[in-house]
């Protein structure tokens, strides 16, 4: 390219999921129900945790943050997602790309950085459940969340400004069906060496991170809950940690294998695949798996159910 021939680019084609209207239909409805119980239990665990002051402890509060980052997490990517399965153009501005780039990663990764703080703190209640609210005292439990949701918005800032900076002048077409870091890359008319290190880099270094520091914490709860003589609440346990595990799993599994990888068109096929797993699917999950599940949530949405029917 020619550099008295540039010209910048102020709007970019997302080239979606599929051109075939019968998967387009079937994707519709699928997300779209999916959306809907993703903002329906969070917005109910958030309800329900905000009105019962039993509720008010670290755990809890720790709930209420997963709810409230995975309602505005799916929002970054899904009514775009379901409003281009059937536009003829899929078109986004450049502000809007570099907004939904910030806000996907700065949420994701407070997400991912969140299940290791939520690990630790069932690691203190069941390994120290006496000195529990010592340890997890609301100090503590505030700056826990703060510097989650600290350590994600840096980790974005970076990779948007180097990404923003990037000159583009054609062509438009990114191959996702949002706007993400490694496909946009590979519109810009320049050299991204830098932007991609620092993706595999850093990106990788955070998820792998957070996703050890999860794992030692259910490590040390298993060895917790072998000590333990009652047979059905050390079954009931293990499932429970298995279950949360894999929402860990699908979130952080499926971005490794996303930004981690050497960037190719094959790839890139394959992350938008893998991408409506990460986007669309834990936050709907993540109700069901760490909230709905659980004894006092249930207790609470019964009492809150009847203050509101009677």
């Amino acid at each position: 390219m020619v550099p008295g021939n540039k010209t910048s680019v102020t709007d970019f084609v997302l080239l979606g999921l599929t051109d075939h209207t019968r998967l387009q239909i079937i994707l519709f409805v699928c997300v779209l129900i999916i959306y809907s119980l993703n903002l329906t239990g969070n917005f109910l665990i958030m309800l329900i945790i905000i009105s019962d002051s039993s509720l008010h402890i670290p755990m809890y509060s720790f709930l209420w943050n997963l709810a409230f980052i995975d309602i505005c997490y799916s929002s970054v990517v899904a009514p775009k997602m379901l409003s281009d399965l059937f536009s003829t153009k899929k078109t986004i501005s450049f502000t809007g790309c570099i907004l939904q780039i910030h806000f996907l990663h700065f949420l994701g990764s407070s997400e991912a950085i969140l299940f290791s703080a939520m690990s630790y703190d069932r690691y203190v209640a069941i390994q120290n459940p006496l000195r529990y609210s010592s340890i997890m005292n609301v100090r503590l439990c505030l700056q826990l969340s703060l510097g989650c949701l600290m350590l994600g918005f840096l980790h974005s800032l970076l990779h948007t400004l180097l990404t923003a900076k990037l000159p583009f002048c054609g062509p438009d077409v990114i191959n996702h069906f949002f706007c993400d870091i490694k496909p946009l890359l590979k519109l810009a008319c320049t050299d991204t060496s830098l932007n991609l290190h620092l993706l595999n880099g850093v990106t990788g270094t955070l998820i792998t991170a957070t996703l050890f520091l999860t794992i030692l914490s259910y490590i040390f709860i298993s060895r917790c809950l072998m000590k333990t003589s009652n047979t059905e609440g050390r079954k009931r346990a293990f499932a429970i940690c298995s279950a949360h595990l894999t929402a860990v799993l699908l979130l952080t599994g499926t971005a490794i294998f996303t930004y981690i990888r050497p960037s190719s068109q094959s790839s890139l096929d394959q992350d938008r695949a893998a991408a409506v797993l990460y986007t669309v699917l834990p936050p709907a999950l993540n109700p069901i798996i760490y909230s709905l599940r659980n004894k006092q949530i249930k207790i609470a949405m019964k009492t809150l159910t009847r203050n509101w029917l009677f």
